[in-house]
């Protein structure tokens, strides 16, 4: 787990004591890295009284194609800017402009955090 938390530094550069220990609500997750492959989705608890479903993997896409949505396969990632190490891990996140059965198109939708993949024709 990662905490996010405030500086431990002053602007000045010295250290700042802690007033209090860490909230659970300071803690962070590592990054669903959503890979294309057979569908696997994990559903986590978040802060309130909500969930998220987060795709581990996926090979399907909804395509924004002149006004309209078609479901297409995801074949490849061919351009990541997150990272490029991604392109050759195929994986998914935001920006990520991918192969479809469509055509190249980039991911407008973030499958770590929604379970799905939205993404619009290049």
């Amino acid at each position: 787990m990662q905490d996010q938390a405030g500086s431990t530094r002053k602007r000045t550069g010295g250290r700042l004591k802690n007033v209090r220990k860490r909230r659970k609500d300071e803690l962070g997750r590592l990054p669903t890295e959503t890979q294309v492959g057979e569908p696997r989705f994990r559903t986590v608890d978040v802060r309130g009284n909500g969930t998220k479903t987060r795709a581990l993997a996926t090979d399907v896409v909804s395509v924004n194609k002149d006004g309209e949505t078609v479901s297409a396969d995801i074949e490849d990632v061919v351009e990541n800017d997150a990272n490029p190490n991604y392109v050759r891990r195929n994986i998914i996140t935001k920006g990520a402009v991918i192969d479809t059965s469509e055509g190249q198109a980039r991911v407008t939708s973030r499958p770590g955090q929604t379970g799905q993949v939205n993404a619009v024709l290049l």
